[in-house]
């Protein structure tokens, strides 16, 4: 046993209790790992005891227990008497207490509610855990109690140093002395170019720097491994009407190809919560819900919501559609905690919470998400979606309710990328930089910031008028499984009737199924052999252009694999799938072909 050694208030550290601590801490381990570390954790740690740097940057996609793996490390270093000291630094209130209910179960007493104006800690513990926004308002507090005594800081999402200059300079200050420091985060990446502290940055081959992680876990290695869920993304189309500022009253399709001031305003008429679109794309999402909970009895709902306003607004719908009012966590809300604590131990179905606060919200029943924000930057969405990927048992999947929006599909596809933080701004050969923005965007976007009056007076001068929900599309895995087909359509049902219980390796192929029902559905209907109501609807998120040049592309791809002549391919499509040519055959035809030779594709 490692031999345990005093800390300052007296009370012994050992490494027992973190050994035996569950991998997926604070919940309950996954099946057969309780009392061992994971794999990654474990290679974790040995990295870092291999040169026991001062600085240590582990990113780790959310659900893979970076708690854990932290607090092991910090039992590890107290017990060798590196260290006596420990702080957190969380994002927010409800995860530092998160941080402080988690380190008891290892013998490490962190004061959750140790405030600027004590500047001093009780010696009943071993140190305290804090936010960011506390420790910049009084850095010096946290330098003093960091530099008396050989502490290790660990830094929780350490992306939140660089939201504002004064943070980053706040933390530098405080902990510039810390004996150890570790850096934890499941995001690396940022938006803007505000540089994270105590975070190593190295040139690449272009000369951007970019941060530098000791040790990374991303998304695609965990999902093989179990350690998390696979995520299916639900995409809904739409028509939208609005009126903008200029009193002009505009229509679009969303998942139209548009250009993106009309994408932004179609997106933001559809997340109106007194349009039909959000009570839709609710209804679908609690039916969704309800055939998850045959499974998975205790399943939880999320809603991601832009701002409070529109918070309340999803709370009534769903009230309206369950005849059950969900939780509601609000940002000014001094029992968020609290309630997110109480929903997490309940059977409640469903929660609204604001994008400010989502990150907050660790409830690892959540599997069914609904994404009702404009947000569209990488660093959020990957937060947003670490909401719903902690896996607790074999087979859990996740499914997220999207606007079918190009920027949102786009960072779908991209879930299994790591990116690093790029403090340089790379630009595209279309003017955008790295992470998607024009030079004009950016500007934009600093100006909102800059002028919130501004904003706050556009906000009640656009008018949403009218918007109606389409069912576009699933996204999986990096592809696309289905087409466009009506709201409470059979071929609908097909997507949200999916078992809760799924392995990853099961997901592509029943989704594959379906798609291959819902295409034998909409011919039975255009047969006439089918009459419910629906119609069978072109897929919005395709042009016919678009649909020819994609499939042009794969039977090339298979004329490649096959040594077949395009020619051939072409007419032995026609010849399985029926139709005219290609410059004849309708959008569904096309399609009927499209998903045939991917079919191929995949079994070459």
């Amino acid at each position: 046993m490692t031999e345990l050694r005093p800390n300052p208030g007296g009370h012994q550290v050992g490494t027992y209790a973190a050994e035996h601590l569950s991998p997926a801490f604070p919940r309950r381990a996954p099946w057969g790992t309780a009392g061992n570390l994971r794999a990654w954790q474990q290679e974790a740690i040995e990295r870092y005891f291999e040169t026991e740097p001062r600085d240590f940057l582990a990113s780790a996609t959310p659900g893979a227990g970076k708690t854990t793996f932290a607090l092991r490390l910090a039992t590890e270093l107290l017990s060798r008497g590196t260290v006596n000291r420990v702080i957190v630094v969380a994002p927010t209130d409800h995860l530092k207490t998160q941080w402080a209910e988690a380190a008891a179960r290892v013998g490490i007493r962190l004061d959750p509610k140790f405030t600027n104006g004590q500047r001093a800690f009780s010696r009943e513990y071993h140190g305290v855990a804090v936010t960011y926004a506390q420790v910049s308002m009084k850095p010096y507090v946290h330098a003093h109690i960091c530099s008396a005594a050989r502490t290790l800081v660990i830094l929780d999402e350490v992306h939140h140093g660089g939201d504002a200059l004064s943070w980053g300079d706040a933390l530098r200050e405080a902990y510039e002395h810390a004996e150890r420091r570790l850096s934890l985060t499941g995001t690396p990446f940022r938006s803007d170019a505000a540089p994270i502290p105590f975070v190593r940055y190295e040139p690449d081959s272009a000369g951007v720097r970019v941060s530098r992680a000791d040790y990374t876990y991303g998304y695609g290695r965990a999902l093989r491994d179990g350690v998390v869920r696979p995520v299916l993304f639900m995409s809904y189309a739409g028509s939208m009407r609005w009126r903008d500022t200029s009193g002009e009253e505009m229509s679009a399709g969303l998942g139209e190809d548009n250009t993106k001031d009309i994408t932004a305003q179609a997106w933001r008429t559809a997340l109106d919560p007194e349009g039909e679109w959000m009570q839709q794309v609710l209804r679908a999402a609690d039916q969704r819900l309800t055939e998850v909970r045959h499974e998975v009895p205790d399943a939880a709902g999320l809603v991601i919501a832009t701002d409070h306003e529109a918070a309340r607004g999803y709370a009534k719908l769903l009230e309206y559609l369950t005849g059950t009012k969900p939780a509601l966590i609000l940002s000014d809300d001094k029992g968020a905690s609290d309630r997110i604590s109480s929903f997490s131990a309940s059977d409640e179905r469903w929660m609204v919470a604001v994008r400010m606060v989502s990150e907050g919200v660790d409830v690892p029943r959540l599997a069914v998400g609904v994404y009702a924000t404009s947000s569209s930057t990488p660093l959020f969405f990957a937060q947003a979606i670490g909401r719903f990927v902690r896996a607790r048992r074999r087979g859990e999947t996740a499914s997220v309710f999207l606007p079918s929006v190009p920027k949102l599909a786009g960072l779908a596809y991209a879930l299994e990328l790591e990116r690093d933080h790029a403090l340089d701004r790379r630009e595209s050969g279309d003017g955008e930089d790295a992470d998607g923005l024009t030079a004009e965007e950016r500007e934009l976007a600093e100006a909102e910031r800059e002028d919130k009056a501004s904003d706050e007076l556009t906000k009640y001068t656009f008018q949403a008028i009218s918007s109606d929900a389409q069912f576009d599309k699933v996204l999986y895995d990096g592809g696309d499984f289905g087409f466009a087909a009506e709201v409470g359509s059979l071929e609908e049902l097909e997507y949200l009737g999916l078992p809760g219980i799924l392995d990853h390796d099961e997901v592509a192929a029943v989704l594959e199924q379906r798609a291959q029902k819902q295409t034998r559905i909409q011919d039975a209907r255009g047969r006439g052999m089918i009459s419910d109501g629906h119609e069978t609807v072109i897929p919005m998120h395709r042009s016919l252009k678009e649909q020819r040049t994609l499939l042009n592309s794969l039977v090339g791809l298979y004329a490649r694999q096959s040594g077949e002549p395009h020619g051939a391919v072409h007419s032995e499509l026609r010849r399985t799938c029926g139709g005219p040519a290609v410059g004849q055959a309708t959008a569904h035809q096309i399609q009927q072909r499209i998903d045939l030779l991917r079919r191929r594709l995949r079994s070459v």
